[in-house]
């Protein structure tokens, strides 16, 4: 192993952020080889890396029903949410206190779905699935491949596997649909299914232990 800031080598091992990391390290609790740690220290191969009296965190993982008309933000001081949903749109938020898995989640280098129910205004165009799967330039990007279900002339699911910035509102406004109302309703495994505006659902079990796995975290 090349040698690596002990703030990484932490974050790596899942023990922590790096910025938790980074005050683990400042609370004197991080020694390598038995000597105390500091801010910047590299860890080689060989190295014996100890956390010493640092109380176990509890992970939290809950899904939310993000209403419409408010900013992302959440119900809980001592969580934070995965991801965003523009003002305008509704539904699944996963929020947790775990910084561990936001990279694993969020980093596009990673795929993971999620689905959208997609209500129009205007009524859907023969080729709109055809365009819509295929990928659509917008502001010179092309977007990657998505699977598109219709429902009905004025709806649709969407499931993709990338997340930039308002992109099924931009995907559909160069297609000529304008959009009326867009709800996230599964982020992998995790489904919004009945749970009601500005619920919390707690995350457990099985239901977890498949999230985990397949964010590589256990």
């Amino acid at each position: 192993m090349i040698s690596i800031r002990i703030n990484k080598y932490l974050a790596d091992k899942q023990i922590s952020t790096r910025r938790g990391a980074d005050l683990l390290v400042l609370e004197k609790k991080v020694f390598i080889n038995g000597k105390l740690a500091v801010l910047g220290s590299k860890v080689s191969d060989g190295d014996k890396v100890e956390v010493r009296g640092a109380e176990k965190k509890e992970y939290l993982y809950f899904a939310y029903n993000k209403p419409i008309g408010i900013e992302t933000n959440s119900p809980r001081i001592d969580l934070f949410p995965l991801g965003r949903l523009d003002k305008a749109s509704h539904g699944l938020l996963i929020l947790t206190n775990d910084g561990r898995i936001t990279d694993k989640l969020l980093n596009p280098k990673y795929i993971h779905e999620k689905e959208y129910l997609v209500r129009t205004s205007n009524k859907l165009r023969s080729n709109f699935k055809q365009k819509m799967e295929a990928g659509v330039n917008i502001e010179g990007y092309i977007t990657q491949t998505c699977k598109v279900k219709i429902l009905n002339d004025f709806s649709f699911r969407v499931i993709l596997t990338e997340g930039k910035k308002h992109q099924i509102r931009r995907m559909c406004a160069n297609l000529f649909q304008e959009i009326a109302d867009l709800k996230r309703e599964r982020i992998m495994n995790i489904k919004l299914s009945n749970l009601g505006s500005k619920s919390l659902r707690e995350i457990k079990g099985k239901e977890l232990e498949t999230f985990l796995k397949s964010l590589d975290m256990n």
